[in-house]
């Protein structure tokens, strides 16, 4: 009977889960990360996402889906838009059906009542999207190098090694992996690296028809979306997990204050 290298792994894993192994003083590296880990990139991107001028359109969550493999009905996915809706008894209502692939087109809040339009105090929708961290816990926990940061700072998953173990689902804080529905390994946004790389501007960026979405390379100060990043008031996402995120977020303290 043969077994394969994935299988192997995962035994092995199992293995030290249950601790029938001692605890390894090395890291396995990936052919991949091994050569991602000598690169000395003259590039560090980052992402800014004005909250102002995004609408919920669902244009940018379908461009992903596409260009990226994501099956269309699937209700996961590599970016998504979330609303919040404020309303005057000082509640807030938070929704994103099928990651906004479709937009927003009902006054109901998916999954809840409807709410009367006279209550709303506002209303505001921000995008979300791995934030290709400084510090990303998903790198750490991976037992076998599936899981990367290349010397231009993204994190990348290599499917051919990852063994399904969902370490790094758990460890995101932004909730943004998940478990491919056809690959059945661990997946999520990498600025569609495979664009990036070529000049190209991620689907999500080409896609929105309001300029709410742009790519930068945070080394690059003359840059105009860097130069907004180090000038505007941005913000960041869950600062209090140390992870140190690159994707910075405009207009964010006008909607939640």
């Amino acid at each position: 009977m043969t077994c394969s290298r994935r299988t192997l792994l995962k035994n092995a894993v199992k293995g030290a889960i249950a601790g029938a192994l001692p605890a390894a003083a090395f890291r396995l590296l990936s052919p991949a990360q091994a050569r991602s880990a000598v690169e000395d990139a003259g590039v560090r991107w980052g992402f800014l996402v004005d909250t102002a001028r995004c609408v919920g359109c669902g244009m940018c969550v379908k461009a992903c889906k596409l260009e990226n493999e994501i099956p269309y009905d699937a209700p996961v996915t590599r970016t998504w838009v979330e609303r919040y809706v404020v309303t005057r008894d000082g509640r807030t209502h938070a929704d994103s059906p099928m990651g906004a692939r479709d937009g927003f087109t009902e006054r109901k809040i998916h999954g809840g009542e409807a709410i009367d339009p006279g209550e709303v105090v506002k209303a505001f929708f921000v995008p979300k999207l791995c934030n290709q961290c400084d510090k990303p816990s998903c790198v750490q926990v991976c037992p076998v190098g599936a899981t990367y940061a290349t010397g231009d700072g993204i994190v990348l998953v290599d499917r051919s090694w990852c063994i399904g173990c969902g370490y790094c689902i758990m460890a995101c804080p932004y909730g943004v992996r998940f478990f491919h529905p056809v690959h059945k390994v661990a997946e999520k946004c990498n600025f569609c690296y495979h664009r990036i790389t070529k000049g190209m501007k991620p689907a999500c960026v080409e896609a929105c028809p309001f300029g709410a979405r742009h790519i930068c390379n945070l080394k690059d100060h003359d840059d105009p979306v860097t130069r907004v990043i180090l000038n505007e008031r941005v913000a960041i996402l869950k600062d209090e997990y140390g992870t140190k995120p690159n994707v910075f977020y405009l207009g964010l303290d006008h909607n939640v204050r």
